[in-house]
């Protein structure tokens, strides 16, 4: 009898080959890149911390999205920079702030782009926390209450999904109850289900100004030591009724990422934060790495570990790569 030699190798050999085996697969339909839109007109200002990354004003985001669109790149986040701030973050649901405007104008110029509305408040309170303050403590049932007025708004400003990032307990529920008393009902949820207290936020704040004026966010935001937690999450925002499951961060949680999908049938998005963008530019800048290689290797790490849906500020360039 023949000894048989095992040769994994042969399935490497070739380019095509290894395309005909490959298991995972990366697209630009998997992507959702976030624009940062602020007040006035004619604004392209490059975020320090986020080389390739701008606080655009309404006008310059259209260009941008259009842009995106060409690319093939299916929809954008919209986050803002208000131009007035308060105790309990009124600018967020005023429909002449930057977000609205952004969204209703991307809406009625780019009408194929899927428009996702962050709704959290944390860069329109003037004390950088994610809600209504008693004393320094976030009072989650009255917060409840000023989402609802953020997620209306961007719905009836033209968003597509709404996205709750604030980690407040009940709030799908609430915005659920909200979007369809006012006529939403075809609006969806994307919820920020999994949401770590992570220090790869830093860049992010810079861009959104929202860095807390005291404190921290761990009292609402979850333990980076805990998984069993985020199925506890996931449960509840599902029986609450969100579309989509988010885990953010990505890089440095892909085992949940898995455990998540793992778990259940929704569609499971990750943000692929500001801290793991700005990491892989500043390496690049100074030639450690191959950008491109790095970049497309870590957005296929997310597939791999079960993401649907890519938040990610790579999309643009990322969507040139797959292009070719």
């Amino acid at each position: 009898m023949i000894e048989q030699k095992l040769r994994p190798r042969r399935m490497r050999i070739t380019e095509n080959i290894r395309a005909m085996v490959r298991e995972t697969s990366l697209s630009v339909k998997d992507f959702v890149y976030p624009i940062f839109v602020v007040p006035g007109e004619n604004v392209k200002e490059e975020i320090p911390s986020m080389p390739g990354c701008y606080h655009l004003s309404v006008d310059r985001a259209v260009e941008l999205a259009r842009e995106i669109s060409c690319l093939g790149i299916p929809s954008v986040e919209v986050f803002g920079l208000p131009e007035y701030k308060d105790e309990i973050g009124s600018s967020a649901w005023d429909m002449n702030s930057p977000v609205q405007r952004a969204i209703k104008a991307i809406k009625a110029k780019v009408p194929e782009l899927a428009i996702v509305g962050d709704v959290c408040l944390c860069q329109y309170t003037n004390h950088g926390h994610c809600g209504q303050l008693c004393g320094h403590y976030v009072d989650n049932d009255a917060t409840l209450k000023l989402l609802q007025k953020v997620a209306v708004s961007q719905a009836e400003a033209g968003a597509d999904i709404i996205a709750p990032s604030d980690m407040m307990d009940g709030r799908v529920a609430a915005i659920r109850e909200a979007l369809d008393e006012k006529g939403f009902a075809n609006v969806s949820i994307m919820s920020y289900a999994v949401k770590y207290a992570s220090g790869y936020y830093g860049p992010f704040r810079d861009a959104a100004d929202s860095a807390p004026q005291f404190g921290d966010r761990r009292a609402y935001q979850m333990d980076p030591a805990n998984s069993r937690e985020a199925m506890k999450e996931v449960a509840l925002d599902i029986a609450e009724g969100a579309d989509i499951i988010m885990v953010k961060p990505a890089l440095a949680y892909l085992d949940v990422v898995r455990q998540v999908r793992d778990s259940i049938h929704h569609p499971v998005a990750v943000y692929n934060v500001s801290g793991e963008y700005a990491m892989v530019k500043a390496a690049a800048a100074n030639g450690w790495i191959d950008e491109k290689r790095i970049v497309l290797e870590t957005l296929t790490s997310m597939k791999r570990a079960g993401a649907d849906i890519i938040i990610t500020y790579h999309a643009i360039d990322a969507a040139k790569w797959l292009k070719g």
